[in-house]
């Protein structure tokens, strides 16, 4: 038996790392379990999974993004990186707290390849977690040492995608 948390990643240029991890969610509400969602980059409460989640109890979801974020040269990307450190040190309090046991670092592993988070900060919240926890990391491009950290790690890798042949984002499926 393991004595430190579950640590999963889903990652890759594919389709389905957010999906995965909010299925994980689904199944741990179906256990009556507590689960927390902090969504890096993301700032759009329009889309499914914050409307639902807002329906669920004893499921919380935090948008700590800013969106779309800009290339490092831009005057914005220090308010991206501002926002994902925020981000960050509320997550790690939140995964310090044992108050949930599954905890959902969206889009973390991309706001660390877009230099907006370091993979070492990143580790540190998640060595807090509990033994009984479970930490999901999303995202785009994990780094070796986030990688290092989990148990699992699943590669979502794009074959072909609806967005490539004209299809527009659509509510239930993208959005």
């Amino acid at each position: 038996m393991s004595k430190s948390a579950r640590v999963l990643i889903f990652t890759g240029d594919g389709k389905g790392k957010t999906t995965a991890a909010l299925g994980m969610a689904l199944r741990a509400k179906g256990h009556d379990m507590p689960v927390c969602i902090v969504q890096f980059i993301k700032h759009d409460v329009s889309v499914g999974e914050v409307r639902a989640a807002a329906g669920l109890s004893g499921v919380r979801l935090i948008q700590t993004g800013l969106g779309f974020v800009p290339p490092a040269s831009s005057p914005a990307y220090a308010k991206h990186q501002a926002a994902a450190m925020e981000g960050l040190r509320q997550a790690s309090q939140i995964i310090a707290s044992g108050q949930y046991a599954m905890v959902i670092l969206d889009e973390v592993c991309g706001a660390v390849a877009k230099g907006l988070l370091q993979d070492q900060q990143v580790i540190a919240a998640v060595r807090q977690a509990p033994a009984e926890a479970c930490i999901v990391l999303t995202g785009r491009d994990a780094t070796p040492g986030l990688i290092a950290i989990a148990d699992t790690v699943s590669e979502m890798r794009c074959i072909k995608h609806g967005l490539q042949s004209g299809h527009t984002a659509q509510k239930g499926v993208e959005l």
